[in-house]
């Protein structure tokens, strides 16, 4: 039996999970610094995973739509954070500056990838241009969101070593990525064979780091600091969110009169933000106390985003087909 659309995806269910064991058991004392070390070894494999399975060849093939690219980055690494920082006098009246700096952090990162192309696929978009625009977008994230992080961060004067952050970018996401990239060729044939498995590794690391996260901020006082009306006021600056970006690309895309189906893949690469590429960015560039309250809004984000991108899709080929 097919799942209703309103209904959380796996992922978000195991993601509550999670939160939940965390909650009720926390990791501490020395448990705690080991399960540390894991999820850098594990963030350092997903990376690795991921530049293994970032073909070169979609890139190169889709980069002839250069306006449409342009885009789409332009949403994901200006547009958005515009948003976020526009919005920064109205969000802090309800919510906390550390949820305030989760939003922030939403905004600048890159955009999903399979969930990109899957919408674009069931819209009857131009799938080739969601494949280089998704695949870009993670790329360049790797190098834009550490940046945009580190001007954020310094503007609203939180603790925050630019060096520091640098070093960990390179050690724990880049060079791994990079390493991925280079053994491809050869690797590329078992990763489309075992597709099941790097996606258990993607999501392992993910819950991995999410446990680790509120079990540190639950020992800080999590729940006592976030009350039910503030994770109501989040899912509706979510919401707000989405629909803000989401109608500036539809505009865009009718201004720069692009096609029916490089719209939909505007709206669609340009509105999504990756929580794969979010949990363990967010675990190397936040000190550990603050990234539970950090992913917060981006798990949020998540799901919501998957609610409404899938009813969107199908209303987008519902008119392509009549």
């Amino acid at each position: 039996m097919t799942r209703p659309r309103f209904l959380p995806d796996n992922l978000t269910l195991m993601l509550l999970s999670v939160i939940a064991i965390a909650s009720i058991f926390p990791c501490t004392g020395q448990v705690a610094i080991v399960f540390d070390w894991l999820t850098t070894l594990m963030i350092g494999l997903l990376f690795f995973m991921h530049g293994a399975k970032l073909s070169r060849e979609a890139v190169i093939a889709g980069a002839s739509h250069w306006r449409l690219h342009l885009t789409v980055l332009a949403f994901t690494f200006a547009v958005f954070p515009l948003l976020g920082l526009i919005l920064k006098p109205a969000l802090l009246l309800i919510i906390t500056p550390d949820l305030y700096l989760g939003i922030l952090f939403l905004c600048v990162l890159p955009s999903t990838v399979q969930s990109s192309i899957a919408f674009t696929a069931v819209a009857r978009g131009n799938v080739p241009a969601a494949i280089c625009s998704a695949s870009a977008s993670n790329l360049l994230g790797i190098f834009l969101t550490p940046v945009l992080v580190g001007m954020i961060v310094a503007a609203h004067g939180a603790n925050h070593s630019s060096l520091d952050s640098i070093l960990k970018i390179v050690y724990q996401l880049l060079v791994p990525f990079v390493a991925g990239q280079i053994v491809r060729p050869w690797i590329a044939p078992w990763i489309e064979r075992h597709k099941d498995v790097l996606k258990m590794v993607d999501q392992s690391s993910i819950l991995l780091v999410v446990y680790v996260a509120f079990s540190e901020a639950v020992g800080q006082g999590l729940w006592k600091q976030l009350p039910l009306y503030m994770l109501v006021s989040l899912i509706v600056i979510s919401a707000v969110m989405l629909a803000i970006i989401m109608g500036l690309a539809t505009f865009t895309s009718h201004r720069f009169g692009f096609s029916k189906e490089d719209e939909i893949t505007v709206v669609f690469c340009g509105s999504k933000k990756s929580l794969a590429s979010g949990v363990p960015m967010a675990k190397v560039l936040f000190a550990s106390q603050s990234v539970g309250m950090v992913l917060l809004p981006l798990m949020l984000f998540h799901q919501l985003q998957l609610m409404v991108c899938a009813v969107m899709a199908q209303k987008y080929a519902a008119r392509v087909q009549k």
